[in-house]
């Protein structure tokens, strides 16, 4: 919660910012870019690395690395150091990637849609209640280069809270080993791994290896990349960028398309991505009864709110009034948000929890993908209609739930997600 809002505070204002500066726009858009790629970029090895290093550590250099980050551009009086403070963040904010990490470190992977549906209800509500308070100190003197130290006293702070807590390595193997023992109570997947991924993981190093060589931290870091490269993963990604390309056109051109369909005014059109993302939240909070509902089938779950989400797209897309948009909006916040969720806990389900860290690093470099990717689809799918964007993300999503539907067996045997065999 404290990330998001700190974070949420900080990034609407950056541009206002930067131009303040003299940056033209072109500028602005090439150090906003570069940022972009360098998170493309990190977060795979970042996550890794945590594998190799454990999380405190990793989460506490993240950490950190970000205060600076943010305390940099507290200071920012030209372009250049303005660019400069964006380094140190685009490297090293993967602060969100290695707590859900540590988290599918800490709980049974029956209770993990649970408790990241609860995670990322919380972190929703630091990004909706940050740009307010951001706004709010704006309007006062020097207000952005309070508002980046205030940003990074929460990161110190968040530093603090994780130098604090209970780190106990004992109690995490034996609430593997009782999971393990569970037999039909939780998913088996972990216990038939025999992916090209677990080979990679044999050689990682201990969790004190902190201070080892760099070399040898670099070599086992490539070495789990490539297992993650050799890995049957291939498809689940797919669906992972194809779902999130759908979902940002459908954001993409929001208040610019309501304007010109229904005549409403941007500020509405806020309002309605407001309202969307405080559901978000309840969805969260709701994903325990949910996924029991399912009997704990994330694959299944996946495929419903997958085909949900592509129906309410569709609505969008050929919505006559007002009302149409609203009700698509409505359900649309539960089934993105459910998906979200599954698709995270089907990557940990496939690749086990030995390198979760990792898995959740390449799939948050594919989500970076898909918002390179997004504007220009966005922009040429415009030049057609203005229901270009979402129509376009009804046809991805639909060749998202094809592949879906064409690996059943694999993910699917008796209710629960497995491994395939080698």
């Amino acid at each position: 919660f404290q990330d998001l809002f700190g974070v949420s505070m900080v990034v609407p204002l950056m541009n206002l910012h930067i131009k303040s500066l003299g940056a033209s726009h072109t500028v602005a858009g090439i150090i906003g870019s570069l940022y972009g790629i360098m998170q493309l970029f990190s977060s795979t090895f970042v996550g890794c690395w945590s594998d190799i290093v454990g999380r405190r550590y990793s989460l506490l250099a993240c950490i950190l690395l970000s205060a600076l980050g943010y305390f940099l551009l507290g200071t920012s009086t030209t372009v250049l150091l303005f660019a400069i403070s964006r380094v140190p963040v685009g490297i090293f904010k993967h602060t969100l990637s290695i707590s859900k990490a540590l988290l599918s470190d800490l709980v049974s992977e029956r209770d993990r849609p649970l408790v990241m549906g609860r995670f990322n209800a919380a972190s929703s509500v630091g990004f909706i209640l940050g740009p307010v308070v951001g706004g709010y100190l704006a309007e006062l003197e020097d207000g952005f280069y309070q508002t980046s130290f205030i940003c990074a006293s929460i990161f110190l702070l968040n530093a603090g809270l994780v130098w604090l807590l209970p780190w106990s390595e004992e109690n995490t193997g034996s609430r593997v080993h009782q999971q393990d023992s569970k037999g039909t109570d939780s998913f088996s997947a972990k216990a038939n791994c025999d992916l090209h991924l677990k080979s990679a993981t044999n050689g990682a190093l201990p969790s004190e290896s902190l201070f080892q060589s760099p070399w040898l931290q670099v070599v086992t870091v490539l070495k789990r990349i490539k297992g993650i490269a050799c890995s049957d993963l291939w498809d689940i990604l797919l669906v992972r960028l194809l779902l999130s390309v759908a979902i940002l056109l459908y954001y993409s051109n929001f208040s610019l398309a309501m304007e010109e369909r229904f005549g409403v005014k941007p500020l509405f059109s806020g309002y309605l991505i407001s309202y969307s993302s405080a559901l978000g939240v309840l969805a969260g909070c709701l994903l325990g009864p949910i996924t029991r509902l399912y009997q704990h089938n994330t694959y299944r779950l996946l495929l419903h709110s997958s085909t949900l989400t592509c129906t309410l797209v569709l609505l969008y897309a050929s919505a006559v009034s007002i009302w149409m948009i609203i009700f698509s909006s409505t359900f649309l916040a539960f089934s993105t948000t459910i998906g979200r969720t599954c698709i995270i806990d089907l990557e940990l389900t496939i690749g086990g929890n030995e390198a979760s860290g990792t898995l959740l690093g390449v799939g948050q470099s594919v989500t970076s993908v898909g918002r390179i990717i997004a504007p220009l689809l966005s922009g040429i799918a415009q030049e057609f209609s203005p229901c270009g964007p979402p129509s376009l993300g009804v046809g991805l999503a639909l060749v998202a739930i094809l592949i879906m539907n064409m690996n059943k067996q694999k993910y699917c045997s008796h209710g629960s997600v497995k491994l395939k065999k080698k």
